[in-house]
């Protein structure tokens, strides 16, 4: 990366233009196009989400603000806001889609991989939802529960690399467990879910598949006991083969499922578990579905420094634009760290890039900088001041 260039431009580099330009060319994001480009909404609702802007109003008044500094950052003009309006609602949203799932597929190749999962060379993801609450005078047709306008978003998140690979918005009215009829099973994989997918004729399709499940067991569950398997470590108080003996359960799932009970040494809490694997070791089924927590904190980072809260537009297109484009970030920042190996977490690198987004230096010096101010503040121990 040249030194001359913004941080802004260097980031925005990781941008996969060929499949956004295949994408542009594939959902006519060109059609009736006069000067504010798709590349430009991209570039412009980047800037946003970087610099925490929370309206299209305050956006254009920054961009205009910042003068010609913009056009170092690649944002050729500064649109009307009524253009940028029109762009975000009428433009397919499934040009972000695609070019965020294309950013996806190459980030989870170089990003590094949990330890844990490697180890056991699998491949895990998790499954979740999150609610994002929305003003049912703006957004009508966003009807949630109790009178309030609320959407969902469906996420399947990869434990390997902590990525999002499926994403879908939906009613917040819609069941969970809805989402695993979208989902296509990789062989082989692992799905971690809580007890809201818990659907035996679904799970029973991830089984055919030669996918594997773990989730919690829901209370009440009607089984019997097929086989004891020894336990081999105190925080595995059992471990069973069941087969499920409900009129409708065992007709949607007639196979084997392993039912393990586990005491968490931390907490002292009782959890069981359930599973299609009947082999993995047994401290491995409450490892991973330990690491169902990252999509938790994925979800909690993404309303925390992303807009995904206040949207710039009250279609549905607009919403999943804005959507797909704050994974787009996200994903950003994480191959940023990755690439040069930075060592803040990704907090600290989202808030250093908000300001310095048109400073003109390489991204590594810039990092290097803060990180050797801050260990040059950790030298000087406060006692030394009261030394004689």
């Amino acid at each position: 990366m040249n030194a001359g260039r913004t941080v802004f431009a260097q980031l925005v580099e990781l941008l996969p233009r060929r499949a956004f330009d295949l994408a542009v060319e594939r959902y006519g994001g060109a059609r009736r196009l006069r000067r504010f480009s798709c590349m430009d909404q991209l570039l412009c609702m980047v800037f946003a989400q970087l610099t925490g802007r929370s309206s299209l109003r305050e956006t254009v008044s920054c961009l205009r603000a910042v003068g010609s500094r913009r056009y170092h950052c690649g944002i050729r003009f500064t649109p009307a806001r009524s253009t940028f309006a029109q762009a975000n609602e009428r433009r397919d949203y499934r040009i972000f889609m695609d070019t965020a799932l294309s950013m996806i597929a190459s980030a989870r190749v170089e990003l590094p991989v949990d330890a844990d999962l490697r180890r056991l060379n699998i491949d895990a993801y998790a499954i979740d939802s999150t609610t994002i609450d929305l003003c049912l005078k703006l957004f009508p047709w966003a009807q949630g529960t109790h009178g309030r306008g609320a959407i969902k978003a469906h996420t399947v998140l990869d434990l390997r690399v902590g990525i999002p690979v499926f994403l879908r918005v939906s009613h917040a009215r819609s069941h969970d467990v809805l989402l695993l009829d979208q989902i296509f099973p990789q062989p082989g994989a692992f799905y971690v879910m809580d007890r809201g997918y818990v659907d035996f004729a679904r799970l029973y399709r991830f089984h055919l598949a030669g996918a594997f499940v773990i989730t919690r067991c829901k209370r009440g569950m009607d089984f019997s006991i097929r086989r004891r398997l020894p336990t081999r470590c105190a925080a595995i108080k059992r471990d069973q083969l069941i087969r499920l003996r409900g009129p409708r359960s065992r007709r949607f799932y007639p196979d084997t499922l392993r039912r393990i009970g586990y005491i968490d040494p931390d907490s002292g809490k009782r959890l069981l578990f359930l599973t299609n694997h009947l082999t993995l070791d047994a401290l491995s089924i409450p490892l991973l579905y330990r690491k169902r927590w990252k999509i938790e904190l994925f979800f909690k980072w993404m309303k925390q420094h992303l807009h995904i809260k206040a949207f710039f537009g009250t279609t549905p297109n607009a919403v999943k634009s804005q959507l797909w484009i704050a994974v787009m970030v996200y994903v950003l920042v994480h191959r940023l760290k990755s690439r040069e190996g930075l060592h803040q977490n990704l907090n600290e690198i989202y808030q250093v890039l908000s300001v310095t987004l048109f400073e003109k230096a390489l991204v590594n010096q810039v990092f290097s900088e803060i990180a050797a101010n801050q260990n040059g503040r950790d030298d000087h121990k406060q006692l030394s001041l009261f030394e004689i």
